[in-house]
């Protein structure tokens, strides 16, 4: 098996640069992570140490096409990861590709997998959250597809890390009341006690 940089070896791509490298692939997809909050926001506060890309799973196996050249990796749960070949169907437990050019000493982007239910997305954390695809995401004013904030918020919920409350903190506040009544709804579902529903905004 060839080996791969250390998992917390990064060089992660721009958003920006994400999108030149998708710029040919038709399938969906939207920045996620810290960068998705900043890109709905339009300001920065803090540094990013990778940058994650939402996909749906019917069409991860395009990636490799997608990315020609590049080396794609399954997070093989609880945290191995291995080579993941073209024409292999994603096992259905994988949620994770971690991605690099050859050239490259680190990772440098990370595809997130989620799964569909007819034209409904499905969250990887709790199936019985969803939404049309086609509201899941925004785009900003040059084009850039990313995740909406409330459901980027729902992910970080689970288990948030510093960076995640800080996250929180500039985020909360500046989302609208559909978007603060739709996080709400999905940690009442999910995770009923969690701070963030009883947080100000």
């Amino acid at each position: 098996m060839p080996e791969h940089p250390p998992l917390g070896r990064w060089a992660p791509l721009t958003p920006s640069a994400v999108a030149a490298e998708l710029a040919g692939w038709a399938g969906p997809w939207w920045i996620a992570g810290g960068y998705a909050l900043e890109l709905a926001l339009g300001r920065s506060w803090r540094p990013h140490d990778d940058v994650d890309v939402l996909v749906l799973r019917p069409q991860a196996g395009e990636l490799h096409d997608a990315l020609p050249g590049w080396q794609l990796w399954a997070a093989d749960p609880p945290g191995s990861l291995r080579p993941w070949p073209a024409g292999e169907a994603l096992p259905a437990h994988v949620h994770d590709i971690w991605c690099r050019r050859p050239s490259s000493p680190a990772w440098e982007l990370q595809f997130m997998v989620d799964d569909v239910s007819g034209p409904l997305w499905t969250s990887r954390r709790d199936a019985r959250v969803r939404a049309p695809v086609a509201s899941i995401g925004r785009r900003t004013g040059d084009g850039l597809p990313y995740l909406r904030p409330e459901i980027q918020l729902f992910y970080k919920a689970k288990q948030p890390r510093p960076k995640d409350e800080t996250d929180a903190a500039v985020v909360l506040p500046e989302l609208d009341p559909a978007a603060r009544a739709w996080l709400d709804d999905a940690l009442a579902l999910t995770l009923p006690d969690h701070a963030w529903r009883r947080a100000p905004g």
